[in-house]
């Protein structure tokens, strides 16, 4: 029994059969073996999964998706939703809620733990500052959870940028786009796609060397830009572009 009048006696290593892991970013990573049946019927899952598994961030939301993508090429589970929060600890952006099921709680599991270790990847593609925040996000074929969040077409390449004020982000979408010939498939603002975040987001589509081109053309964009309103970002992990 935990003792709520002392706090930091709980212990950091959780027991609990539902923790997979956590990781940067804020992220949990839990499975729910076999969830309960009235709560499930509350949820309206498109199949009556008998595993869940959960990834969920306050911070950041395209590298989990991608990692999420990769996870589930490798196994037995299925992308049931993702939504994304308006979060990101309080400043312009989101965190991530994503449903995984399957029917083997093996599986699921895995799937969560792959996932977790992509996150740590695609983490480094974060810069945050005090004045706002830049994402991208790359994939050589899109799979299930990219078309989910973005309408990427499956198995194509895949690209990313997201910039927080949203005036960062629509220039360097503009630059981008610009630079490379790439199909845009998803534009989103403060109003259209978004929790009512401070960001512009876009999602393009295209031969694998231009869609990488346009996010390097964008992050090189959004970096100027975020460095001039006077602080330098930060990225939790190790740039992977």
């Amino acid at each position: 029994m935990i003792d709520v009048n002392d706090l930091t006696k709980i212990p950091t290593d959780c027991s609990l059969t539902e923790f997979v892991g956590t990781t940067v970013l804020d992220t949990i990573g839990l499975v729910i073996p076999g969830i309960d049946s009235s709560l499930l019927g509350q949820m309206n899952l498109k199949k009556p999964y008998k595993s869940l598994g959960l990834i969920s961030s306050r911070t950041g939301a395209a590298g989990q998706i991608n990692a999420v993508d990769e996870a589930v090429k490798s196994t037995n589970t299925e992308v049931v939703s993702i939504e994304l929060p308006r979060d990101t600890k309080g400043w312009g952006g989101h965190g991530c809620f994503i449903i995984l099921g399957g029917e083997n709680v093996s599986d699921v599991r895995r799937t969560v733990e792959i996932s977790l270790e992509y996150i740590e990847k695609y983490a480094g593609e974060l810069y945050i500052s005090q004045a706002g925040h830049l994402e991208f996000t790359y994939s050589a074929c899109a799979d299930l959870a990219l078309n989910i969040a973005f309408d990427a077409p499956v198995g194509r390449p895949f690209g990313f940028f997201c910039g927080s004020p949203a005036a960062i982000g629509l220039v360097m979408a503009d630059l981008a786009v610009k630079a490379s010939p790439v199909e845009i498939i998803r534009y989103m603002t403060p109003d259209k796609g978004t929790s009512h975040s401070n960001e512009v987001i876009v999602a393009v589509t295209g031969d694998a060397s231009a869609v990488k081109d346009a996010v390097l053309t964008a992050r090189e964009t959004g970096l100027r830009l975020l460095v001039s309103m006077g602080s330098f970002p930060e990225t939790p992990s190790k740039p992977f572009l």
